[in-house]
């Protein structure tokens, strides 16, 4: 589509006269200072470059879609972020974390990140000033480094692009583009909450800038705060299963402690032992006074950790950017960029669920604290494994990311005979260094102490570690059932010694670097009968390295968190690249313009060698208001520094499914998988999947009870792609200030990198049949669980998706009733599917319309403007899904689709389909006399909630991660100098 006022930017831009560094005296800036070149070449005047494109053009409409988000968009939208304005553009998918996937751990924990297409946030590429943003050590960019109020516009290539950027480019390139220029002064505040009181954002940002003859300065400066949301507080989030089902989603692993024995009333079976609780208020030290664990939601002796979780955790950003331009000669000029960022995020999930069976701390038969054991006179004294969460410390993680980033250059342009070239060359550093606080885990060795052997000093009257031999120095014992919010006899409430032998903070530390050296030339070859024959072509050489570094603790296994070691490791890699555009018809009948394009990288890496990469497209004008674009493109993803290189880390799976249980699993429905579990378990016909507590699962999945190893994988290979567009863009002269664009995508890749999990390993073996996934993981001989599994990446199977983008751009201005602008942007889906097996008999997975994969998404922006008022109304729409249901059987009204069957999937499926959501924003405006605007804005006017989403895509929650979370208030205040 045409931007005008995107074009009228560039223009200027192209136009401005050279840029000084911070470092550089301001003495050059001066408006009186002459320019060294009075008459600059005019060839520069309308040469620019789009994102997609090293070659600079006349025509900001290329081959490929670009979608353009400007500055007075930003400024008429309520998104508190960069990231929440980019997860709301129609092509953005669903990815693997938001801030509401709050037990997320690791060094990308705290980010944000964008996925274009729902193909993963590590195949999106993004820039800054068409120059990488700094990556983590799984590859994947974290647009929160980035203040809003830095950008002066979006451009996003919904194409693939690795003959012009390299690797990761595949889904879609997100390039933005920062504010240079600027002459003047401006403040802007704004703040805002949810109707609720809560999530409260508030940002105050200066832009700062002199221009002048020979050059420039623009220094940003933010600071954002976004206070918490907690789950307690949303009807969805407040309990497991939202509030239609408060029953559902308690764990029997709660703050009110068990026993756990075979006792005379036990009936678990499989040699399980049953679970007690001591009888509120009772002596701990009698037997007599535990009863069976009452399992009754809200009222029994279970927990609903929704209780101590964020919904949305809370976030602090400090930003400065300076952009230095500075004219050397009339031909050469030099630019810098300096950015700093400061992020810091603290997560706060439930107390951990312990269970001593899993990591082998039992109470002791001479613990004090044990009513069966020696202290106590019980007849046949006995160790005894229990369960506690700790609930009077729920678990935090604190995380700080310190980002640097340094560029340098000189760019330039000169002419040959009649043939002009701009040049440019230059120095790209950025540095993102994290810091990771963390309490809440147990300390395994002092929780061994705690539960171990104990005894009462006589002469103190106080429990001690140890024997009256050999006392524990340091040690305080632990009675884990002591129920939260009781005090004494060695409970956690108020014992705030015990606390802090029993939950230490670990330190976990990141630290990446990029280091990227370029030079680039373009410009004008010869002259074809149709025009000129262009070309741009290039070198780079660009050097990843990082690496995560847990808590010694950690990495020890001493705590209940997940242990996991050091990942370090870098990669380089040199490239080069030619693009050339060449018109073959213009200004002809039919053929107002026929021009084609094609572009080449040959890039070299250290890691597993070189590939090539090839992209050709075409523009045909048959009127002057028609085009029809189109592209053809190959693009690739390297392995990252944490596939290639990480250690392996524990991880309690969650969302896991066994599909051998005979409740929820294929074998409640297909023979074949039944046979096939039945190898594996000696009692398949009434296998019970167990969650936390070593209880059955009530629900499709759950939190696995026992640790699974993730690790990496040195041997793997890049993905390849092949991506494939075709588009018409029409302004049509009978209606004046129309344009519309449909462009149709296509893109699939190959031997993907699969982020490998357990569930896909067991549905591999039991529901696919593949043997060789069978190996991967061993079960428990009694109770028939996977207690050993270790996974990791591999090039495997395939991606494949395909739809369409649909832009409609009107704009109208009147003498009297001012301007009238519309925008509608829609894109549809569809075809999603996958394969994680490089298996071809098996068929592949649809993706497309289920949980977050939405088949359609939506925005319609209509702004009214007069005089000095101006209002903007917004509607983000959202297309049903359907998920797996609840529970057929016993929520049939959630359940529109029993035993749906696919080729896919071995017996049947039981399927949900969730109505659409369309969410409304305002915004009015006033333009003041005193050259400030002041806005105030409702997003989600109607609060609007979306439909329950039980598989929980990108969130912690029964909710989909990308929906709003209530109606959010805010006010804007911009002042001009």
């Amino acid at each position: 589509m045409k931007h005008p006022q995107v074009r009228t930017h560039v223009r200027r831009t192209a136009l401005t006269a050279a840029i000084t560094a911070a470092l550089v005296p301001m003495v050059g800036l001066s408006q009186e200072q002459p320019s060294p070149d009075p008459e600059p070449a005019m060839t520069e005047i309308d040469r620019i470059m789009v994102t997609g494109s090293r070659i600079r053009q006349v025509d900001v409409e290329t081959a490929a879609p670009v979608e353009t988000i400007t500055r007075d968009d930003i400024e008429k939208q309520g998104f508190k972020s960069v990231a929440d304005i980019l997860q709301n553009i129609t092509a953005a998918g669903t990815p693997a974390l938001s801030r509401s996937v709050v037990l997320a751990g690791g060094e990308s924990a705290g980010g944000s990140y964008i996925d274009l297409r729902n193909l993963g946030a590590n195949r999106t590429l993004v820039l800054i000033n068409g120059r990488r943003l700094g990556i983590d050590t799984s590859g994947l960019q974290d647009v929160s480094t980035i203040p809003a109020s830095a950008i002066e516009r979006i451009e996003v290539l919904k194409d693939g692009a690795s003959s012009s950027y390299g690797s990761d480019a595949i889904a879609g390139v997100i390039n933005l583009i920062t504010r240079s220029d600027f002459d003047g002064a401006e403040a802007n505040a704004s703040s805002g909450q949810y109707s609720q009181g809560d999530g409260e954002t508030r940002t105050f940002d200066m832009v700062l800038g002199i221009t002048g003859d020979r050059g420039s300065l623009t220094v940003t400066a933010e600071r954002h705060e976004e206070k918490d949301v907690w789950a307690r507080d949303r009807w969805f989030s407040a309990n497991g299963f939202t509030d239609r089902h408060p029953d559902l989603g308690w764990t029997t692993v709660g703050q009110w402690g068990t026993l756990q024995y075979r006792g005379p009333d036990c009936t678990a079976s499989g040699g399980r032992s049953c679970s007690y609780s001591l009888d509120r208020g009772a002596n701990p030290f009698d037997i007599d006074n535990f009863h069976p664990q009452d399992s009754t939601p809200i009222t029994g002796d279970v927990s609903n950790s929704n209780q101590q979780m964020h919904l949305v955790y809370p976030l602090e950003r400090t930003s400065v950017f300076i952009d230095g331009r500075y004219q050397v000669t009339g031909n050469v000029r030099f630019t810098t960029q300096i950015g700093f960022n400061d992020r810091s995020s603290s997560r706060t999930v439930a107390g951990y669920p312990m269970q001593s069976a899993a990591f082998g701390v039992p109470m002791s038969v001479d613990s004090y604290y044990n009513p069966l054991g020696s202290h106590h006179g019980h007849a046949t004294p006995q160790a005894v494994h229990w369960t506690r969460r700790g609930w009077e410390l729920p678990r935090v993680s604190t995380s700080e990311l310190t980002t640097y980033r340094f560029f340098t250059g000189l760019d330039g342009s000169f002419d040959v005979g009649d043939r002009y070239f701009d040049w440019d060359a230059g120095y790209l550093f950025s540095r993102n260094h994290l810091a990771q606080s963390n309490t809440g885990n147990f300390h395994l060795a002092n929780l061994a102490n705690a539960v171990g052997p104990s005894f009462l000093d006589p002469v103190g009257g106080e429990v001690v570690c140890g024997t009256p031999d050999a006392i524990i120095i340091g040690c305080i014992p632990l009675n884990p059932f002591i129920p939260f919010g009781r005090e004494g006899d060695g409970g956690l409430t108020g014992n705030r010694e015990l606390i802090d032998y029993l939950f230490p903070e670990t330190h976990d530390t990141g630290l990446t670097k990029t280091y990227n050296y370029f030079a680039n030339l373009s410009g004008k070859l010869f002259t074809l009968p149709a025009g000129d024959l262009l070309f741009a072509a290039g070198i780079e050489h660009r050097k990843e390295e990082g690496g995560y570094t847990p808590d010694a603790l950690t990495q020890s296994g001493g705590t209940s968190g997940n242990a996991g070691g050091p990942t370090y490791g870098d990669y380089s890699v040199d490239e080069a690249y030619l693009e050339l555009q060449a018109p073959i018809l213009a200004d002809l009948p039919g053929a107002r313009l026929l021009e084609v394009t094609a572009a080449s990288r040959y890039s070299d890496f250290d890691t597993f060698g070189d590939t090539i990469n090839n992209k050709f497209g075409m523009r045909w004008k048959p009127t002057d208001s028609l085009l029809v674009r189109g592209t053809w493109a190959e693009g690739f993803r390297a392995p990252t520094i944490n596939d290639l290189y990480a250690s392996g880390s524990q991880t309690f799976t969650t969302g896991y499914h066994d599909p051998c249980d005979t409740v929820f699993g294929a074998s409640a429905t297909s023979a074949t998988v039944r046979a096939r579990c039945a190898q594996d378990i000696a009692d398949a016909d009434t296998y019970r999947q167990l969650r936390a507590g070593f209880v059955p699962t009530t629900t499709f999945s759950d939190q696995t009870p026992v640790p699974f190893v993730a690790g990496s994988n040195p041997s793997l290979l890049p993905e390849t792609s092949k991506s494939k567009t075709l588009g018409v863009v029409w302004s049509p002269e009978f209606i004046t200030g129309l344009g519309l664009a449909l462009d149709w995508w296509k893109i699939r890749i190959d031997d993907t990198i699969v982020a490998d999990s357990p569930n896909q390993i067991l549905t591999d073996c039991y529901v696919e049949g593949v043997a060789s996934r069978c190996e991967m993981f061993e079960r428990d001989p009694v109770l028939g669980i996977v207690d050993k599994l270790e996974f990791g990446n591999r090039n495997a199977g395939f991606l494949e998706t395909e739809g369409f983008d649909l832009d409609v751009n009107y704009r109208l201005k009147t003498d009297r009733g001012g301007s009238l602008a519309a925008n509608w942007l829609t894109t549809y889906v569809g075809h999603g599917v996958f394969r994680s097996s490089n298996d071809s008999t098996l068929a592949p997975t649809p993706t497309n319309g289920i949980g977050g994969n939405f088949r359609i998404r939506s925005n319609l922006n209509l702004s009214w403007d007069r005089e000095d008022f101006g209002v903007t109304w917004s509607s983000r729409y959202y297309h049903g899904t359907k998920e797996t249901c609840l529970d057929a059987d016993e929520y049939p009204e959630e359940c529109d689709s029993p035993d749906e069957r696919a080729p896919w999937y071995e017996g049947s499926r039981d399927y949900n389909h969730l109505g659409s959501t369309t969410f409304h924003d305002v915004q009015f405006r006033y333009n003041a006399p005193w050259h400030a605007t002041i806005a105030v804005g409702i997003n989600n006017v109607f609060a609007k909630y979306g439909p329950p989403m039980y598989t929980a895509p990108s969130s912690q929650f029964a909710y989909y991660g990308g929906y709003d979370i209530g109606r959010f208030v805010y006010l804007k205040y911009q002042q001009r100098f």
